[in-house]
């Protein structure tokens, strides 16, 4: 009797799968990969400025190239770095586990949204780095990167002042990358409606996803006026269109920073939300004033909105407006005041475990404060007409920004790396870390408040001996260089203790978390949870080791 052959279904290989997978979590890991080694890239462009910048008069690059790297340096850290590894690493990886579901609403949509992403920071940075290795190569000048600065400031973005190919290049780049972010939106949206566990109601939302869901209204919101409005400044560079380059130029500015305030808090409240999943599990105690957290981050997001003629207290605006801007700025600093104080109460009287995640944790609040302190400052219309352009305000949206988003970003890498990779990072290095960053960081940035204080202009690639300058900028790019030490001693970290498989075996659940992806595996399955829990608090793996509370209605 003639054997029967059964076909089998042929395996993919580990790359195509990789390729084509829309698994939410390997798609979250992409995502991390990817934007940190834009972040690499982005920070080494910084250095270079801070070498040039180190002392008066250097000749290290010229201003041409300073022009490029400092506006692939701010696009490259906003646009392909910060908001797709906190929204798209991240989000993608762990919110569909929080709130209980097994993936994204819409898996291929999914998908798009990051290869549009990885097709979009290649012809963001693809132009430039091509133009730097014809000159390194003695091709000559490409024409391929963009000097139109991170805000693409008309007329300096027109065709007229910005002849070369690559100002389009990097807007329709930029103009991808928004379309991503929009769809991405729309899927954690719909994913936090739709899938959530039984008995996950919004007030039992992670603080995490909360902030992720109310960060990605505003991407919704605001990204959208940006696409539109590079789309318009592109044909107005190719097609004679006239939108702003016979117009007002502050229309440009009206359409750019309507976005890119808010962005700041696209950036900062997924940072945020990781913060508010840190300090309860590492304090050991429940989160205080949850409710409070919940209602600041939305008021958050809609005043974020209210406020973006500050950034052109200078531009002629009418002077009523100008006050009203004022006000609302003064007034956004109310509900992060809330934050603050919550998270410090969280941590008064706590069991503090003193472990990376939570010193990053502790960086983040002081740095971030010290940045929201400042904008205050920068918020008052005589204020910020003395200090605009110069490099006080560089130094606070840094203390925002990387004080906020990237403190932010390390904690929550030494916090969920165990659960991706199922192995402990090693502390000791991660403590080291540390402390390199913080040093670094206020080494670099502090200094500058004083240099903008004695009128050292931004977008300057050398200056004059003699003025007061000097020591400061030198500090500065001495702490710069800090930074980047510690960064590379966590590339060395996540190599040997995550990839060469050194670190300590995870566990589960190594910190004893409070949300359901510590009741997971490490790494979780692809289909997360063979039965979807069922939530009794917003403390969901706390009911599960305790289910004679759970039962009895009696929650912490």
């Amino acid at each position: 009797m003639a054997s029967i052959s059964i076909p089998v279904e042929k395996r993919k290989s580990a790359l195509v799968d990789w390729l084509t997978t829309v698994d939410h979590k390997k798609i979250g890991i992409v995502y991390m990969g990817l934007s940190f080694f834009f972040f690499i890239f982005s920070g080494l462009l910084a250095l270079a400025i801070r070498t040039q910048l180190a002392a008066p008069g250097m000749k290290i690059i010229n201003q041409e190239f300073y022009n490029q790297a400092f506006t692939m340096h701010g696009t490259g850290m906003i646009f392909l770095f910060t908001i797709p590894f906190l929204v798209g690493g991240f989000g993608n990886y762990f919110m569909p586990i929080q709130v209980g579901a097994r993936d994204m609403a819409f898996p291929k949509m999914n998908a798009f949204s990051l290869w549009l992403y990885v097709f979009a920071g290649l012809m963001m940075e693809g132009g430039f780095i091509l133009s730097i290795i014809a000159n390194a190569t003695g091709w000559g000048d490409l024409g391929l990167g963009s000097n139109a600065s991170w805000n693409a400031y008309v007329p300096y973005s027109t065709r007229a002042f910005s002849p070369q190919a690559g100002v389009d290049v990097w807007l329709i780049g930029i103009a991808l990358n928004g379309i991503s972010g929009t769809l991405g939106a729309v899927n954690i949206l719909v994913t936090a409606y739709s899938l959530r566990a039984p008995g996950m109601s919004v007030w039992r939302l992670p603080m995490f996803t909360w902030a992720l869901l109310t960060t990605a209204v505003m991407v919704l919101l605001a990204t959208p006026v940006l696409t539109a409005g590079l789309i318009m400044l592109t044909t107005d560079r190719n097609f004679s269109t006239q939108f702003f380059t016979t117009a007002d130029p502050r229309m440009w500015q009206h359409v750019f920073w309507f976005y890119s305030h808010p962005a700041v808090y696209i950036m900062v409240l997924p940072a945020m939300g990781v913060i508010s999943e840190i300090l309860p599990v590492f304090a050991r105690k429940p989160i205080f004033g949850l409710k409070a957290l919940m209602i600041s981050t939305a008021l958050i997001a809609l005043l974020g909105f209210t406020t973006w003629a500050h950034h052109m207290f200078v531009s002629g605006v009418n002077p009523v407006v100008q006050r009203f801007f004022m006000f609302t700025t003064m007034l956004i600093a109310v509900p992060t005041g809330v934050k603050i104080f919550n998270w410090i109460f969280t941590l008064w009287g706590g069991s503090l475990n003193m472990k990376t995640p939570l010193l990053m944790s502790i960086g983040f609040i002081s740095t971030f404060t010290i940045g929201g302190i400042t904008g205050v400052f920068l918020g008052m219309i005589p204020i910020d007409q003395q200090l605009h352009n110069s490099y006080f305000v560089v130094s606070h949206f840094h203390y925002v920004l990387f004080g906020g988003s990237v403190f932010g970003i390390f904690g929550g890498l030494f916090y969920w790396l165990p659960k991706v990779y199922g192995r402990m990072l090693n502390e000791k290095l991660g403590t080291i870390q540390f402390w390199l960053m913080m040093i670094g960081f206020n080494l670099t940035f502090f200094p500058q408040y004083i240099l903008g204080l004695l009128g050292m202009p931004r977008r300057t690639a050398t200056y004059i001996p003699d003025r007061g300058w000097d020591l400061y900028n030198l500090l500065s790019s001495i702490g710069a260089f800090t930074i980047a030490f510690a960064v590379l001693i966590f590339i060395i970290n996540f190599v040997i203790y995550i990839v060469a498989r050194k670190g300590e075996v995870a566990g589960d659940d190594p910190w004893e978390g409070n949300s359901l992806e510590w009741m997971t595996p490490s790494p979780p399955p692809e289909y997360n949870f063979k039965t979807i829990p069922t939530v009794h608090s917003e403390r969901p793996l706390w009911d599960l080791r305790h289910p004679e509370l759970a039962d009895s209605g009696k929650h912490h």
